[in-house]
């Protein structure tokens, strides 16, 4: 029967044959596609020539030379399969290493004393192959520690298991059985290195690098080190360092193998992560939770706070891995225990955890009657141990944001002088022991103990124009404006004071505003109003102080004032702060500048008035060549100078929508003043993918909405109707590994954007990305103190082909500085490499915040603190406290990203974020 038609009536009895589409003796001709062109992928470009402006300094640095004497051989990669006996995958984390190291042991003769490199995962190396392609062991651990635990009921198998339990248990307590399959998948020729090392590098040089870095990994597991990646702690008391909150600070060191122009180098560094405090649980919620006794506890937070953590249980000293808390206290919590009766018969009985430890298994407990007991179970079948019987195991991840009283305490504690660093790398290298890993040894790889000599130069800080045409001659890295004037001083009207803290002399305060503004140059008027926050809203929520305020305000002023002046009670917490800037800046285009002053001082004073200026459009200092302007290449052509940064949300808050920042020079051939377009994209996302965003209107055509636009308009308008014919692009926050992404999806998006705006238009493209997060440290032979401001190292421990170099420009005062490291991507415009340097080394000297030379070039600064001003408009992070609360990621994209609100039109071209 032929199926309803979609309105319910049936089909015809029968239809036509379809008309013929062509006559059958015609054979059709195939269409002539057009042809597809190939999308050109840019590649990082090579190095064109060394620089030599500067004066000559020898260093050292951290890196160590590796002497490798067989190239010629091969690394095997086999996929690894672990299950259980019965063909379960194998889960637990750590678990695979062990499984791996007694396979080794077993099979030692058949394997002919072959060595692993394993990941600890799917991966695993040999130097040659093994014997056949695909090889199956069986492995039996006699102490395994996993996520699963035999018999649920209770510890020691006392519980009820269930029947497959109960097959376990009849076996040795805790011995199990695995199967491990290797399946060859490549080989990775070791001659790859030696190629990477004359700068052709390729996946495989990466690959048999990671190998290396791999067996790095695996030496450090089995000295028994906690692994983040390729950074290694030990378990030594004498490296941990209390930070507060039950974290302590754990140092330990980096230690990977580097490709550069001196050869293969190990750089080892120090490096420092968070763990949570080892010892008895109950001692660590009470440093957590900042109270004095278990009965203070909040237990739900507790739950939070201990999933998945693991535990050691005494006595016997078996380890388990927390997965809840019991509802009721350890005296009321019942259980089914399996014991025999009096006529002999085994029967079930319910019984309180706390009856059960004390009277059954005789151990006197002291205070867990009352307290909750920790689950190391199933959610369904509970495995509840009293609290005080349970001590967390060392060396375990603090992986939640640190509150900045623990931030400040870590970055003090984990700061250390050249010297004292050098000493520690210096043990780390002997302690590390790597002339006994044998598989070190059949590459031929030998580490020298001596850091690498290179050749640093330094720069000549750059001359700075201030007020009165006068020329500034920074020293060391620093300047001042004592008996000086700014250079382009603005005028403070209209303006109000908001005070929402009550302990500060606001007379006094304004007196020294004016004061100091009137000796810089800066115009102060009297404050048309000061206005102190009404008692009864100061317990109220802070969006609702923040209405209530403008409410006052408005009311008392003849019409919208052109600056704040926000007076808050705390500097670093202050809860008004996202919801006052949100008002100001987004409802009301008011410029505002918040303190918390706690000494008010010149000094203190001039600071703020640096910042004021800066929003208010003036500019406090500037580049004596920009003022001239004779910046080779720059001052001739109309030029832009962008910054981009992606700031993420901090650990613990994954789904937090990431924010992309990018800032733009304008009124050319100045390259001190910038504007900023921040948007919000998916979580952890880190390329930018709203520079340039085609939307359709109405009418059916397109217009584009993104970032890259607004900020090429607002320098045609503030640059005397010119376009810029050159753009530098400064990148932030990216690794080597995204650099041809950078190359081929943003800078595709910044060419787009131009194109939308006039389709004949061909800028030149400079991309420079610059690095902070990287190991490389320069140390002064000999001498106590750091490097000089302006050090610049481009040969030596730089890259064999790329273009790249570390510049140290700011002044270390405190700890090991620590260089940027610049890669040039491309240069279509043909900078000489001094010219390049200078100009990098420049843009360091043009940061309207301060008076010092900064450690990364401003426009990069800018963006960070302008994605970091606008994240405190939209206080993500309520939400995602328990959706994340243990680091947790959700994928990308999932849930539809809130966008950040529009900057007033007043105050969008200002350096708001300063």
């Amino acid at each position: 029967m032929d199926a309803p038609e979609p309105n319910g009536n049936s089909a015809p009895e029968s239809l036509p044959p379809p008309p013929p589409v062509v006559p059958p003796d015609v054979v059709p001709l195939r269409a002539e596609s057009e042809p597809v062109k190939d999308k050109v992928v840019r590649l990082p470009i090579a190095r064109r020539g060394l620089a030599t402006k500067g004066q000559k300094i020898p260093l050292l640095t951290n890196h160590f030379k590796v002497n490798v004497t067989n190239l010629d051989g091969n690394f095997s990669l086999y996929s690894v399969s672990l299950s259980y006996e019965d063909g379960r995958p194998v889960e637990g984390k750590g678990i695979g290493r062990k499984v791996i190291d007694r396979l080794q042991d077993t099979y030692d003769s058949f394997l002919n004393g072959k060595q692993f490199a394993y990941d600890g995962e799917k991966s695993l190396f040999t130097i040659g192959a093994l014997s056949s392609k695909k090889q199956e062991f069986t492995v039996v651990l006699d102490e395994v520690t996993s996520n699963r635990n035999n018999g649920n009921g209770s510890p020691n198998g006392h519980g009820s298991p269930n029947d497959a339990d109960r097959k376990r248990v009849r076996r040795p307590y805790n011995s199990k059985t695995f199967k491990v399959e290797l399946s060859f998948a490549r080989e990775i020729p070791m001659q790859a290195i030696a190629s990477a090392l004359r700068g052709q590098e390729s996946e495989k040089s990466q690959e048999a690098i990671r190998v290396l870095d791999i067996i790095l990994r695996q030496h450090a597991s089995k000295q028994g080190c906690l692994l983040v990646r390729q950074n290694f702690f030990h378990n030594d008391p004498k490296n941990f360092t209390d930070v507060g909150g039950g974290v302590l600070g754990c140092r330990g060191f980096h230690s990977s193998f580097r490709t550069t122009q001196g050869g293969l180098s190990l750089n080892i560094d120090v490096s420092t992560t968070m763990i949570v405090q080892p010892g008895p649980v109950v001692d660590f919620l009470i440093s957590n939770q900042k109270v004095s006794d278990p009965f203070s506890i909040d237990w739900n937070k507790a739950k939070r706070t201990l999933k998945n953590l693991r535990i050691r249980v005494e006595p016997g000293n078996q380890e388990y891995k927390i997965t809840g808390l019991s509802d009721r206290p350890c005296n009321e919590q019942l259980f089914e225990l399996r014991q025999k009766g009096d006529n002999g018969e085994w029967e079930m009985t319910e019984v309180t955890v706390h009856h059960y430890f004390t009277n059954t298994r005789r151990i006197e407990l002291r205070y867990s009657a009352d307290l909750p007991c920790i689950n190391v179970g199933k959610p369904k079948r509970p495995t509840f141990i009293p609290i005080e019987l349970c001590s967390l195991v060392s060396l375990q991840r603090y992986t939640k944001a640190l509150n900045n009283f623990q931030r400040a305490s870590l970055v003090e504690k984990s700061r250390q002088k050249p010297q004292e660093r050098m000493a520690t790398l210096t043990n780390a290298l002997k302690r590390s022991n790597y002339a006994a890993e044998p598989m070190l040894k059949s590459c031929g790889i030998a580490i020298q103990s001596n850091f690498a000599q290179v050749e640093g130069r330094v720069l000549a800080a750059p001359k700075l124009k201030v007020g009165n045409g006068e020329d500034f001659f920074p020293r060391n890295g620093r300047w001042n404006f004592n008996n000086k004037k700014l250079v382009d001083p603005c005028k403070v009207e209209r303006w109000a004071v908001v005070n929402f803290s009550a302990r500060c002399d606001i007379r006094g305060l304004v007196e020294t505003l004016q004061k100091c503004g009137n000796m810089k140059g800066i115009s102060i008027e009297k404050p048309v109003e000061i206005l102190e926050e009404n008692p009864q809203f100061k317990r109220a929520p802070p969006t609702v102080r923040v209405e209530k305020m403008f409410d006052e305000l408005m009311s008392r002023l003849p019409g919208v004032p052109k600056f704040l002046l926000c007076i808050l009670a705390d500097k670093k917490n202050s809860d008004i702060y996202g919801p006052w800037k949100k008002k100001n800046l987004a409802d009301f285009g008011i410029v505002t500048q918040c303190i918390a002053p706690s000494r008010v001082n010149d000094q203190y004073i001039t600071n703020v008035l640096l910042k004021i200026n800066a929003k208010l459009g003036g500019l406090n200092s500037m580049l004596a060549v920009e003022h001239a302007p004779s910046i080779p290449l720059i001052s001739k052509v109309p030029t832009i100078i962008i910054g981009m940064d992606v700031s993420h949300g901090s650990p613990g808050h994954s789904d937090v929508p990431s924010i992309a920042a990018v800032v733009s020079s304008r009124q050319w051939p100045l390259i001190s003043r910038y504007r900023a377009s921040v948007r919000t994209q998916s979580p952890k996302v880190e390329m930018i993918d709203s520079l340039y965003k085609p939307v359709p209107e109405a009418d059916g055509t397109m217009k584009d909405d993104g970032m890259m636009r607004e900020l090429l308009l607002d320098f045609y308008t503030s640059s005397g109707k010119r376009k810029p014919d050159q753009i530098i692009i400064f990148r932030d926050g990216v690794s080597e590994s995204q650099f041809t992404q950078v190359l081929n999806v943003e800078l595709d998006q910044i060419i787009e954007a131009c194109k939308f705006l006039d389709d004949k238009w061909n800028p030149k493209f400079v991309v420079i990305v610059a690095q902070k997060n990287h190991h490389t440290k320069f140390f002064q032979p000999g001498a106590p103190e750091n490097v000089p401001p302006g050090t610049i190292i481009d040969n030596k421990v730089c890259h064999p082909r790329n273009n790249d170099f570390y510049l140290c420009a700011h002044a270390g005062m405190i700890g090991t500085t620590r260089p940027t490291h610049y890669h040039v991507l491309l240069d279509q415009v043909g900078f000489t490499a001094d010219d390049l340097q200078e100009l990098v080394h420049a843009l360091s000297y043009v940061y309207q915040r301060s008076t010092t030379a900064i450690s990364v070039v401003a426009p990069v600064c800018y963006a960070h603190l302008a994605a970091t001003q606008m994240t405190q408009f939209m206080k993500f992070e309520d939400a995602s406290e328990t959706s994340s609360s243990h680091g947790g990621v959700t994928a990308p994209g999932v849930v539809p990203v809130p966008q950040l609100p529009k900057l007033a039109d007043a105050v969008s071209s200002s350096m708001f974020f300063c």
